[in-house]
């Protein structure tokens, strides 16, 4: 299908509308837009910026911005597919935007290495044990086919071991970064003192940072979910004692000990 045809305002398997842009909010003329599954409309290029955005930002998912009568966000995820319908992408951009979601979405849901033995790259489906045991070497009947995802070393110790491998040197590298990294000020939000520089999400335990501008509130490029940079908590539960720009009611929370898994 051509790209006049995939918006054109005759295709009857999309449905067009009279009405303002959702995700544009200085639109003040109402135009011919496309109403998506959400409900929410827009034109192909408000929604194809918005899109770029995310991708920018390392997003993998593509979330309808429009903001609901309660002042919420939408917040609901719409398919590549009808992205690419209705955004008015080239086809340059189409690869473009293909080729760095699959690379995005490898790094959030894949767990992949090479393993240290035959050099194949390996996927760990399951985070519960860091002795590894290559299904590749398995296969050639080589001698030391199982090794630690961690430090990539021979397997050393019992198994299963979710820490650490009993070879010298085996740190979990995200967890020392949590623990050492720099303290950094947020001199918008008053009342925060000195907080850690890089936190890992409460939810999904992605390592993120704060560019110490604006609000206290970050969203997470993995798992979306906006939380507080200085108490850790959610959004929702650290605005009902708090505010943006002021301190938390429960304080700084101290540095990460240990970092979150993705429950999805």
């Amino acid at each position: 299908m051509s790209d006049e045809k995939k918006n054109d305002p005759l295709d009857a398997t999309m449905k067009y509308v009279k009405k303002l842009d959702d995700i544009d909010p200085l639109q003040e003329d109402e135009d011919l837009v496309v109403e998506m599954s959400c409900g929410h409309s827009t034109t192909p290029g408000s929604l194809t910026g918005w899109c770029r955005s995310l991708l920018e930002e390392g997003q993998c998912k593509f979330t309808c911005p429009a903001h609901k009568p309660d002042g919420k966000r939408c917040g609901v995820e719409l398919s590549y597919r009808e992205v690419r319908r209705v955004a008015a992408l080239t086809v340059d951009e189409m690869q473009q935007f293909e080729e760095r979601l699959a690379q995005m979405t490898i790094n959030a849901t894949c767990k992949i290495k090479a393993c240290p033995g035959c050099g194949t790259y390996v996927e760990r489906k399951t985070e519960d044990n860091l002795c590894f045991s290559c299904p590749i070497c398995e296969e050639s009947n080589r001698p030391s086919h199982q090794f630690c995802w961690q430090c990539l070393q021979p397997w050393k110790g019992p198994a299963p071991r979710v820490d650490r491998c009993k070879n010298p040197g085996c740190v979990d590298i995200d967890l020392q970064l949590l623990k050492s990294c720099p303290l950094m000020e947020l001199p918008e939000v008053r009342g925060v003192g000195p907080c850690p520089s890089i936190r890992a999400c409460p939810t999904c335990g992605m390592k993120v940072e704060h560019t110490g501008v604006g609000c206290k509130y970050i969203i997470c490029r993995r798992c979306t979910v906006e939380f507080c940079f200085v108490c850790l908590k959610v959004k929702q539960q650290c605005l009902q004692t708090s505010t943006h720009y002021v301190a938390c009611s429960s304080g700084i929370a101290p540095r990460q000990t240990s970092i979150p898994k993705w429950k999805k």
